[in-house]
């Protein structure tokens, strides 16, 4: 997968994402971060990417021309136009489903803006989507940009050793992760769950969808609320509430022999 980062501080991204998991998968080739600096597609003598803003009032607007340049010479380095975004506090919020929908794009073009923002012309004939990582703004896009790409990249075939090593992570089928524990099993008094040590793999899933529903409850009632409309069957049997299920006989099933039981209807209670 390909993410091009429209910015005027490219430093910062490659030094984050650089390191760690993301690191390994641009060494891999698994993933590709490139970042274009928007100052050097500026005509202007000194390089200049900003201006006052028409009508008056307080801060600079990034000028259209170095973020259209630098965005077309993208497209024409790939030959067809990738899905652009631009990373603003006006956009809709990331979440995990917004990441699982981006994962499955081959190629990206991210832009960050800066000052007060960038000419609404811009936002009109290049961006696709508008994406806001929190309801709070930030001096300039970088961080948002990498916020991003970290969120999406985790997702994509070969960056985590398996699906396990995601699947089960907080926001991913809805709910918040489970506690997690390691060694050693005593810790200032704090003892790991006795299940965790039992063995008993399907005890130990089961008691850990219970965390999950429990901490979601908890920490995050709006999650919990959206997960039990979508799978309250699902969640009155983790809890052991279920209704019971009737066995009735099939007609002429008393003359079965004993020795064939088990042919019968299992039909909700009405």
């Amino acid at each position: 997968m390909r993410f091009d980062v429209l910015t005027l501080f490219p430093e910062s991204i490659d030094a984050f994402l650089n390191e760690s998991i993301i690191g390994r998968a641009r060494e891999k080739g698994i993933i590709t971060v490139n970042t274009i600096n928007i100052r050097d597609f500026s005509l202007d003598k000194h390089k200049k990417v900003d201006d006052y803003p028409y009508g008056g009032g307080s801060g600079m607007v990034m000028t259209p021309q170095p973020i259209y340049d630098a965005w077309e010479h993208v497209v024409k380095q790939c030959g067809r136009k990738p899905r652009t975004i631009y990373m603003s506090p006006q956009g809709t919020l990331l979440t995990q489903e917004t990441a699982r929908r981006l994962k499955n794009e081959e190629h990206l073009i991210l832009l960050c803006g800066h000052y007060e923002g960038i000419d609404e012309r811009i936002i009109e004939e290049i961006v696709d989507e508008e994406i806001s990582i929190g309801d709070y703004v930030l001096t300039g896009g970088e961080l948002a940009a990498m916020v991003l790409i970290d969120c999406v990249s985790r997702l994509v075939d070969g960056v985590l050793s398996s699906e396990d090593a995601y699947s089960n992570e907080s926001h991913y089928n809805g709910l918040l992760e489970f506690p997690q524990y390691t060694r050693p099993p005593e810790f200032r008094g704090r003892k790991v769950p006795e299940i965790l040590l039992s063995g008993h793999h399907a005890n130990i899933e089961k008691w850990r969808f219970l965390q999950m529903l429990e901490r979601t409850k908890a920490k995050r009632p709006d999650l919990y609320e959206k997960y039990d409309r979508e799978n309250h069957e699902k969640v009155l049997e983790a809890y052991g509430l279920l209704p019971k299920r009737k066995r009735r006989k099939k007609a002429g099933s008393e003359n079965v022999e004993k020795g064939t039981a088990g042919i019968s209807d299992v039909t909700p209670e009405s």
